[in-house]
């Protein structure tokens, strides 16, 4: 990873995740282009890698062609109070980012930032070696793009840990042990480990045994 730089953040979505993640690169010294909803995308996704921080109910009205060939950085998550009842969401034999990777065919998708709250993302950044520097959990099926937001992720403030391909993303979605735990790298492995021992997690196991 010593090799890659992350010098420009792209931001889809002006809300207060996308304003947190925008305040982190800034303070990192990275360049930041972010927009809000229906504006022109041409800066944001000419970045390194682009941050999808809109709801995730509203995937589909994002620029797929624009991000052909990006690495980005799916920060959704999937609220029924707000998305309304969506089978293709709440699907357990797929995460939600291998539905947004399906969508958006052809960009490089991590999964990263999603399980912080506002208040983490607001807050708890540290700098490397700080014993109270809490863990981001990442996945993806793109190598390359997985190890250059693992350098995003650690210049953010925090400590990237990888929980394998997209369909592992599903072990820090809402309603997972990780989601909304300011969890060490160490204490994160461990919930992603657990993920399956819960209800959740053989709810999904049993529906991906039996596809």
């Amino acid at each position: 990873m010593a090799s890659l730089r992350v010098q420009k953040v792209g931001i889809l979505g002006a809300g207060r995740v996308g304003k947190a993640i925008a305040v982190l690169a800034r303070r990192a010294g990275l360049e930041v282009a972010m927009v809000g909803s229906g504006e022109p995308v041409d800066e944001v996704v000419a970045a390194d890698a682009v941050v999808l921080a809109v709801p995730l109910g509203k995937f589909r009205t994002l620029p797929a062609g624009h991000l052909a060939g990006c690495v980005v950085v799916d920060a959704m998550n999937y609220w029924w109070e707000l998305d309304g009842a969506r089978p293709d969401l709440d699907d357990p034999t797929t995460s939600t980012s291998q539905t947004v990777a399906a969508f958006l065919e052809g960009a490089r998708v991590v999964k990263a930032f999603n399980h912080l709250s506002g208040y983490a993302l607001e807050e708890l950044a540290r700098p490397a070696g700080d014993p109270d520097r809490i863990a981001v959990a990442v996945a993806s099926d793109d190598r390359r793009a997985l190890e250059l937001v693992e350098v995003l992720v650690d210049a953010l403030g925090y400590d990237p840990v990888v929980a394998g391909g997209l369909a592992e993303g599903m072990r820090f979605e809402p309603g997972t042990e990780l989601f909304g735990a300011d969890a060490t790298a160490a204490e994160a492995r461990d919930m992603l480990e657990r993920f399956w021992n819960t209800q959740r997690g053989r709810v999904v196991a049993r529906a991906r045994g039996s596809r």
